[in-house]
């Protein structure tokens, strides 16, 4: 039984000084047959430690109810890195950022309007505690106290960047106090004044994030912490992409001497990231630091770190562990056995399903006088359809729809009149209506609600009302798409007659005579999601930079293996292509 602790400059554990050498890994980004793979490379990289953020939307979908399986089996990641020699950090904030969606936070707060995020409101925190009644239990048997590998405790994330309500602060630290967690406890914020403010929770450990300037970020956090050990809790050696955006890379050498910066200073450091993952299903997160500047992330959380998305050593693997090995005896490089991966070629898709012929399968239609967002009606992810009808004659007027989130294909009579999308403030939709009136229909894509910045608040579909000119629609049907289970949907044979128009699920077969990695490519497709066997491994957009979806060799199966593509816009060739090499722009 031993624990972290905080000796005047530097950590000591078990009596004895540490420096913690730590990357992070996303266990919720990786799937479970894969995180042992991940946890040796980052042991054999020559680090001691591994950090993990705990999304909270993960592990409790919907309030009350609560996943700790599968790829949210938390204690089992945890034990696994133990059994494997390695201390853990745990960041179990209620909010973590991690361009996840919505920061970790679930959706369903949404759905009531009176409650203020991250800051002292009862009503906040009383999903909190519930939702700690649960977790921090879960974790305490793993604490380092405990005989765990447990050695701390992150209480907020980066909480200076967004507020500075130091009551909220102290609540989250008395409230991991009083479950039992006597592990150390830290926050981590920026090198700024405001943030670290904001930020810090009094008698608690200040951490920092950065990227670069090593002199100019530890002198500003020892103005705040004069006292204690230095550590980096986020190095951001790599980054994300959004889409639309060029692919973010960083130089292996200029990672490498800035980490050696941070070891001349004596520091610790935890790699942001050691090792991605993906942002599979609809997870990715947002950025939206100013209105009408809406920025969803891409599918894949590469982040050009030291292993790549399928769990490859890059460049920057073997820089590091070339530096952490002139600073300590490290032995010789042992990797576990190569995964690999395959390119399985071409599939056809043979079989169709149009949406809004099969719509009533997916969901059951509610009536509402106004077009409300996913959260009112207990939906969290996916899409929504409105359906309302228009009365005619009209003349042609603009539609107007306050406002979109985040993003419209619009119908008149199943024909489509153009795409609304969040950031465009020039976009102009207009039509005229027959005499005997029409159904309009609205069909709204949810991108990732915003992760970090002023604009966390960010429900989603249609969020005020819909007008055709100065005229406001009401009596609206809607169906709620999150699309978890497609079991019920009905294919029909392709022909070349198919509703390109419409959004469309297409289905074909991928036979495999050995299961290994590989990576989806949808040329000539536009925008949509991709599954295998059921497994949703994320959106793709033509936009691009990410040109390839990553499929994990343990989604498939020898023999026949269901591919399911949902189109939004409809493609040239139904066919698409698994290749061995990823393509990220």
């Amino acid at each position: 039984m031993a624990n972290l602790e905080v000796k005047e400059s530097q950590f000591v554990y078990d009596g004895k000084p540490v420096q913690l050498l730590s990357g992070a890994l996303h266990y919720f980004r990786i799937v479970p047959e894969y995180w042992e793979d991940r946890l040796l490379k980052l042991k054999a990289c020559g680090l001691n430690t591994v950090e993990t953020y705990v999304p909270w939307n993960f592990h409790e979908p919907r309030p009350g109810e609560y996943r700790f399986d599968g790829m949210a089996d938390l204690e089992r990641f945890i034990r696994l890195a133990g059994g494997l020699g390695l201390w853990v950090i745990v960041r179990p904030s209620p909010y973590i950022c991690a361009e996840w969606e919505f920061g970790g936070l679930p959706a369903w707060l949404l759905a009531d309007d009176r409650i203020q995020l991250r800051c002292y409101d009862e009503r906040f925190l009383e999903h909190v505690d519930r939702y700690y009644d649960e977790l921090l239990p879960r974790l305490r048997p793993l604490l380092s106290t405990n005989g765990g590998p447990i050695i701390a405790l992150q209480i907020e994330n980066e909480y200076g960047s967004y507020g500075n309500d130091a009551q909220y602060l102290a609540y989250l630290r008395e409230g991991m106090i009083r479950r039992g967690m006597d592990v150390l406890l830290f926050t981590s914020d920026g090198p700024t004044d405001h943030m670290l403010q904001g930020g810090p929770v009094p008698g608690m450990l200040m951490t920092v994030n950065f990227g670069s300037g090593t002199k100019e970020a530890f002198a500003k956090l020892r103005e705040y912490q004069p006292d204690g050990p230095l550590m980096c809790m986020e190095y951001w050696n790599g980054w994300f992409d959004h889409w639309g955006e060029e692919h973010h890379t960083r130089d292996a050498a200029d990672v490498a001497r800035v980490f050696e910066e941070m070891l001349e200073e004596q520091a610790s450091v935890n790699f942001y990231m050691f090792h991605g993952g993906t942002n599979f299903g609809f997870y990715n997160g947002a950025n939206c630091q100013k209105k009408n500047q809406y920025e969803p992330t891409i599918t894949s959380y590469d982040y050009d770190s030291l292993l790549s998305e399928s769990g490859e050593p890059t460049a920057k693997f073997h820089a590091v562990r070339e530096v952490i090995a002139r600073y300590k005896d490290i032995g010789p490089l042992t990797l576990p056995e190569r995964i690999g991966t395959r390119a399985y070629g071409k599939v056809e898709m043979t079989e169709q399903a149009g949406l809004f012929a099969q719509v009533e399968q997916l969901a059951t239609p509610v009536r509402r006088t106004t077009p409300e967002p996913m959260e009112k009606l207990g939906q969290h992810y996916g899409y929504i359809l409105y359906r309302t009808r228009i009365t005619g004659p009209r003349e042609k007027q603009e539609l107007v729809v306050q406002e979109v989130r985040d993003r419209a294909l619009v119908f008149l009579d199943g024909k489509l009149q153009g795409v609304l999308e969040r950031n465009d403030t020039e976009t102009s939709l207009a039509f005229e209506v027959p005499a005997g009136g029409a159904e309009l229909s609205i069909f709204v894509e949810n991108m990732g609600r915003v992760n970090y910045g002023p604009y966390l608040r960010d429900p989603k579909g249609i969020t005020e009302g819909v007008r055709h000119g100065f005229q406001f629609l009401y009596d609206w049907t809607i169906h709620c798409l999150p699309l978890e289970d497609l079991s019920s949907l009905q294919y029909s044979s392709l022909s070349g007659n198919d509703q390109k128009e419409q959004p469309t699920f297409y289905r074909g077969t991928l036979l495999v005579d050995e299961v290994k990695d590989t990576f989806l490519r949808l040329d000539g497709w536009t925008k949509g999601v991709a599954y295998v066997n059921g497994f949703n491994i994320g959106r793709y957009w033509h936009r691009g930079p990410q040109q390839t979806l990553y499929v994990p060799g343990p989604l498939l199966r020898e023999g026949k293996n269901e591919i399911v593509v949902f189109e939004l816009h409809g493609t040239a060739e139904p066919v698409v292509r698994f290749v061995d090499e990823p393509d990220l722009g």
